[in-house]
């Protein structure tokens, strides 16, 4: 089913929001690494395919993307990236105990860019399971 094209604002309004978060002055690769992150628990081939990429295309070598399921048990991330990746897992697999990681994620980030950042996760999941649900398997 071609769901852009179908419901082609509603969807509009989704990739819109998308491209103002990738301009709210946080580290793209820092998105794109959340957002890969996403993808793979969400199990989207397509969007994992397109932020592997995206994420070869900023410069971070493929050894470094093949860790990436594996973070917690490597050196390949810094503390900033396998905070976001954290947050990332906790938001998308709805953990309730995650303020410990939130406070932590001050060290790093403004208010803006946590409300951000958050966004960014939450609108991949949506747009994960649009993907999964509604698309043509790729």
């Amino acid at each position: 089913m071609n769901y852009k094209e179908i419901a082609k604002e509603t969807i509009g309004h989704l990739y819109k929001a998308h491209s103002s978060i990738r301009k709210s002055g946080i580290d793209e690769k820092l998105i794109a690494l959340a957002e890969l992150r996403v993808s793979q628990v969400n199990g989207c081939a397509y969007c994992c395919s397109y932020h592997a990429k995206e994420l070869l295309n900023f410069g971070i070598e493929q050894d470094v993307i093949n860790r990436l399921p594996g973070w917690k048990h490597t050196n390949s991330f810094n503390d900033q990236q396998k905070l976001v990746l954290d947050w990332a897992e906790a938001v998308t697999y709805n953990n309730t105990d995650s303020s410990e990681i939130k406070q932590k994620l001050s060290l790093y980030f403004t208010e803006r860019e946590i409300v951000e950042l958050t966004a960014s996760i939450t609108l991949m999941s949506a747009l994960n399971r649009l993907r999964i649900t509604l698309a043509e398997e790729d």
